[in-house]
């Protein structure tokens, strides 16, 4: 049974009401036992999961059926912030205003509290990503060296990623790896997530010493973790 990857489908949580668009994804599981459906909070849809065999109409049941709280949940999710002059951007957790000059020479930078972004406007959103992405990897390496130095340990290398899952991550070759998107969160925040990759590389597990390391080198475990899961989702909404 063929299912469309994502479509738009019209749900209506009151009869008094017209329907209202509802972006949907759509799963095959060979493993999952019912019809299943949860909000994607980052990209903002609901993704639908069906049983091989189990027909898309089940799925489109299942979601009239929860027409209400589906609908309820998305339109609690953070708003998408694209990058347009005009608009803000957090770096370090501060808001930056966009601001276009292309009268200006270089690709973006700081000045003055916000991101000028240089050029033809049709390349504004490219250049505030590309801007990010190169400032995220210059404060993860230096938020690394000094936790490194502190636990004796070299990674391999430090990589970006856009993952949506995960915060960082330290591979079994002493690779750490990082999502850009933390140049956008409080730098103690960045600086939690790079202590705790770096932890891995003495400790590669999730051990009572490993934590304990991980607590030797920042004070804001808790409260990282906490921000993290409060505000993640907003920040995948952003760009």
């Amino acid at each position: 049974m063929d299912l469309p990857d994502s479509e738009i489908i019209p749900l209506q949580r009151d009869p008094l009401l017209p329907a209202e668009p509802c972006p949907v994804r759509w799963r095959r599981s060979a493993r999952a036992r019912r019809v299943s459906l949860r909000i994607d909070a980052a990209r903002g849809d609901v993704v639908v999961t069906l049983p091989n065999r189990v027909g898309r109409k089940h799925g489109v049941a299942l979601l009239t059926e929860h027409a209400n709280w589906v609908m309820q949940k998305l339109a609690g999710l953070a708003p998408e912030r694209p990058f347009a002059p005009g608009g803000t951007v957090p770096i370090g957790g501060v808001e930056h205003a966009i601001r276009h000059d292309p009268s200006r020479r270089g690709s973006a930078f700081l000045e003055d509290g916000a991101l000028v972004v240089t050029g033809e406007a049709e390349f504004i959103a490219r250049r505030v990503r590309d801007f990010l992405r190169a400032e995220a990897l210059r404060r993860i390496a230096a938020a690394a060296r000094p936790h490194c130095e502190g636990l004796g340990v070299t990674p391999r290398a430090i990589r970006l990623k856009d993952t949506r899952s995960r915060w960082g991550s330290c591979a079994s070759d002493r690779t750490l790896a990082f999502s850009w998107r933390l140049i956008l969160a409080p730098d103690w925040v960045l600086d939690y997530v790079v202590a705790h990759e770096v932890a891995h590389l003495r400790e590669m597990n999730h051990s009572p010493r490993f934590w304990a390391l991980v607590e030797q080198r920042s004070q804001h475990r808790h409260a990282a973790t906490a921000w993290l899961r409060r505000n993640g989702a907003a920040l995948q909404r952003i760009g």
